[in-house]
């Protein structure tokens, strides 16, 4: 499991020009399921998620966490954090999970952030969504539990 973490003052997720969730302060989670990924990925990935010290304390420190700051996440799947471009310059995704296992693995990733205390908007799985954000920082984590 691949997630792209990024503090956001703000994000809102569109599909079809119809707003299907918006937060404020808080965390842009892009989430890519690989092949066989499966419970044990899902948790550690949203424990990291929902631990991560990645906001400002009052001394300028990133020592809070999302929770500590009463932040959001909107996570967003997508697939194409497993793209292999070794080989050319067409992009390859035979390391993504299949689409029904990966939404299962997906919806899984944020119930258990739900479970964390930390409010959770999600995207539309498989859609061709169109997302708007603010970065905060920009402060940007890479996290692979493959």
């Amino acid at each position: 499991m691949r997630a792209v973490v990024q503090r956001v003052s703000s994000a809102k997720l569109t599909v079809e020009g119809k707003l299907i969730g918006a937060i404020g302060k808080g965390l842009a989670v892009y989430l890519g399921v690989g092949r066989g990924d499966g419970e044990v990925q899902a948790q550690k990935t949203a424990k990291k998620i929902a631990a991560l010290r990645i906001f400002s304390d009052d001394a300028g420190k990133m020592n809070l966490s999302a929770g500590d700051v009463g932040g959001e996440i909107l996570l967003i799947s997508q697939f194409t954090l497993y793209g292999d471009c070794t080989h050319g310059n067409r992009p390859s995704f035979t390391a993504a999970e299949a689409p029904a296992a990966a939404n299962a693995l997906y919806e899984r990733v944020a119930e258990l952030l739900c479970g964390y205390g930390l409010t959770v908007k999600t995207g539309v799985f498989g859609a061709d969504m169109h997302i708007e954000q603010a970065n905060d920082g920009p402060v940007t984590i890479l996290l692979d539990f493959s």
